[in-house]
């Protein structure tokens, strides 16, 4: 027997299909939607349907975006000699945000995952590597997460890269501001140690 009316189940259905929303969220989500307006309830269907017929990915660097190239890459006060090379859309956009990196980027879209079947032909390596062979990179910033894949996915392409004769370094790791020593598990406290530099 359904608890509401069949279109609240199926927005409710459809919505616990998105990551980290639960029944309880979804519900409220649901009812949240149900007690808005006409127009503003268009206005969120337009906005879903407006992301997947105008996003796609950049040619150049593989980001999100609705031009082409986006607006990062068609940027000419960025710096072309240095590339940071993130697993996701979402890392670009935390880096961005510090806004203390000026360079460009190159979006992997995941890390090596061999238990998931993802391999380096399921990533943008085949183009990064395309990159890094037509334009003057100098330096390229490996910024994959510190996770096991992250770090695997970055001592791939670090033997890929090295021997084109361009710099290669990795993020630094360890102790976040305001965080105590004494509550840090033990591979941040080993990263701290090992990404430690001239004081």
């Amino acid at each position: 027997m359904a608890l509401h009316a069949k279109p609240i189940d199926n927005l409710i259905e459809a919505l616990t299909r998105l990551p980290g929303i639960g029944k309880k969220t979804a519900s409220r989500l649901a009812f949240h939607i149900l007690r808005s307006s006409l127009p503003e309830a268009q206005a969120l269907a337009g906005a879903i349907l407006e992301v997947k017929e105008k996003i796609h990915l950049c040619s150049t660097c593989f980001n999100l975006t609705d031009e082409d190239p986006c607006w990062i890459c068609k940027d000419d006060r960025r710096s072309r000699e240095i590339l940071c090379i993130v697993e996701g859309p979402s890392d670009l956009i935390a880096i961005e945000n510090t806004g203390a990196y000026h360079g460009r980027y190159h979006v992997l879209h995941g890390a090596i995952t061999p238990l998931e079947g993802i391999g380096p032909e399921n990533l943008k390596i085949k183009e990064l590597m395309e990159r890094l062979r037509r334009d003057r990179v100098m330096e390229v910033i490996l910024a994959t997460n510190p996770t096991v894949e992250g770090g695997a996915t970055a001592l791939y392409l670090s033997d890929l890269i090295k021997p084109l004769g361009i710099r290669v370094t990795r993020i630094a790791y360890g102790i976040p501001m305001g965080g105590e020593i004494e509550y840090s598990d033990g591979i941040t406290l080993s990263k701290a140690l090992e990404g430690r530099r001239e004081f």
